[in-house]
């Protein structure tokens, strides 16, 4: 393999599987320090173990690089190729359903694409709305968005409709869960959101008992529309394990409030497991198939969710982005009402 194709292959396995913006650079800036090098000259370098010396080659990547020279498949890509391709085979069904996505984010939080941009994307994949639903302050890697930035990006959402209609960009937010349940943006602000994705992105290792009062005080605001990434697992390179709480209570909750719980799309997450997704099918809970994506192209992560639904067997007319749009704004309109 040469050299210069393995690093770059390494940099879009990263990016699918995972948003881990540092390492993807770190290797696409070695790919490209190395484009213009003569093989001879590499080779050289490698057997004198001076590969480092080049500007942008790092242990990995001079690793990556010695394996390609040598004619093996470097071992950071192997691992990686293994853990790229959940199936969706039972997809097609029940994303020919889907209208919309209700979780994914833009450049004004973490994300890499403009917010029309992440629309005409939606809408070359045949969505008819989505909801944009950047990360709220407690979140300040992602970049989180504080209350004059949220009232902001409002105003933008607005005139970024009548620029992509009839496509329609729903105004949301996916907003941190306390310790306590209570959520990390002004109720009056929450208020004027079409939908609210919460989830919970600290103290996951929380204990059980604790962590199954968070959720339920968090589906019980009537904000609150989507649990986002239940357990918040990482099921790709270190991993990370799933937060431990009582899924036939929280879940029981989201159908007794009518929420949704979220089926996260993107590979590295694949949430609920499918354990718990039989728990979800038994609670009569709806459920949202999302993306949370953070780039145009990872829109069409969706298709992992539906396999993994289609599999749990759960019916499609309680996937709540299969609803035309004034249909779920209505669904999420009532728990504002209810509260």
């Amino acid at each position: 393999m040469d050299p210069v194709e393995a690093l770059e292959r390494i940099a879009d396995l990263l990016q699918r599987v995972r948003n881990a913006r540092p390492k993807v650079q770190a290797f696409r800036r070695a790919a490209d320090a190395i484009r213009d090098v003569p093989i001879d000259e590499l080779r050289t370098l490698a057997d004198a173990g001076r590969l480092t010396e080049l500007t942008d080659i790092g242990k990995s990547s001079a690793a990556v690089i010695v394996e390609a020279l040598a004619g093996t498949t470097p071992d950071y890509l192997t691992k990686l190729d293994g853990s790229t391709s959940p199936p969706t085979d039972l997809a097609g069904p029940v994303r020919a359903a889907l209208r919309g996505d209700l979780h994914l984010h833009s450049d004004w939080s973490d994300g890499g694409a403009t917010i029309e941009a992440m629309a005409r994307a939606a809408a070359e994949l045949g969505h008819e709305y989505l909801a944009l639903t950047d990360h709220s302050p407690l979140v300040r890697v992602a970049g989180g968005l504080d209350a004059s930035r949220l009232e902001e990006q409002l105003d933008v959402v607005a005139a970024l409709n009548d620029d992509v209609a009839p496509f329609r960009i729903l105004a949301g937010m996916e907003v941190d869960i306390h310790e306590d349940g209570s959520l990390d943006m002004e109720g009056e602000l929450l208020g004027r959101l079409d939908v609210v994705v919460a989830s919970v992105h600290s103290k996951l290792d929380m204990e059980a008992g604790a962590m199954t009062k968070r959720m339920v005080t968090a589906l019980a605001n009537p904000h609150v529309d989507i649990l986002g990434h239940c357990t918040g697992r990482l099921v790709v390179g270190r991993g990370r394990a799933e937060s431990t709480f009582d899924a036939e209570l929280v879940f029981a909750a989201a159908a007794h409030l009518d929420k949704a719980i979220e089926v996260n799309s993107r590979p590295e997450r694949l949430d609920p497991p499918r354990r718990l997704l039989r728990i979800v099918d038994e609670s009569g809970a709806k459920i949202a198939i999302d993306s949370d994506a953070h780039a145009t192209w990872q829109l069409d992560f969706q298709p992992y969710g539906c396999h993994r639904v289609a599999e749990a067997g759960l019916a499609v007319d309680r996937i709540v982005n299969s609803w035309p749009v004034e249909q779920l704004l209505g669904w999420t309109a009532a728990h504002a009402e209810s509260g």
